[in-house]
């Protein structure tokens, strides 16, 4: 079973994402506006439970982190994914960091960390373009903390699911 782990934005970053996303996005029925902190990766019913011990263990040790979201911006030209980008800030990139190693429960990363919520993704060349400039313009300014982190698994229909919540709840 394929399984990730992503911190949820509050609603009011999630409306403003879906408002995007309805249109130009067609995972958008599939999952809530999310930024991901371990990607796609696979494990079977007891190797599950192992990784998520291994998250409480992590969330134990990890502060709440801000999440600051500020422009639009976008991966072109490797793929036509428009996306919030979420400033990193230390909290964030330890969280990340604690979750994606050789220690840790699946592959590591394949590409560098940034931090994002994605609005728009699948698109043509031509409907990137169209539209990239025009969200730029419009911009995002948004700041909130994100307390917890959720560990989904996908289902046969595509979509994502919570499989179980962690707090980030630094212990002295």
């Amino acid at each position: 079973m394929k399984y990730g782990v992503v911190a949820f934005p509050s609603k009011k970053l999630q409306d403003l994402a879906n408002g995007y996303r309805k249109r130009y996005d067609p995972h958008y029925s599939q999952i809530t506006p999310h930024m991901t902190v371990k990607g796609v990766f696979d494990a079977d019913e007891s190797e599950i439970r192992e990784v998520a011990e291994a998250i409480r263990n992590v969330a134990k040790k990890q502060k709440p982190f801000e999440l600051s979201v500020s422009k639009v911006s976008s991966f072109a030209p490797i793929t036509n994914t428009i996306y919030f980008k979420v400033s990193p800030n230390d909290d964030l990139l330890t969280l990340h960091s604690a979750l994606n190693n050789e220690q840790f429960f699946g592959p590591l990363p394949e590409y560098a960390f940034v931090p994002h919520v994605t609005i728009a993704q699948s698109l043509t060349s031509g409907e990137h373009d169209d539209i990239i400039g025009q969200l730029k313009m419009i911009g995002v300014d948004h700041t909130e903390i994100v307390d917890r982190i959720h560990l989904l698994y996908q289902l046969e229909d595509g979509s994502w699911t919570v499989y179980e919540t962690f707090r980030l709840q630094e212990e002295n």
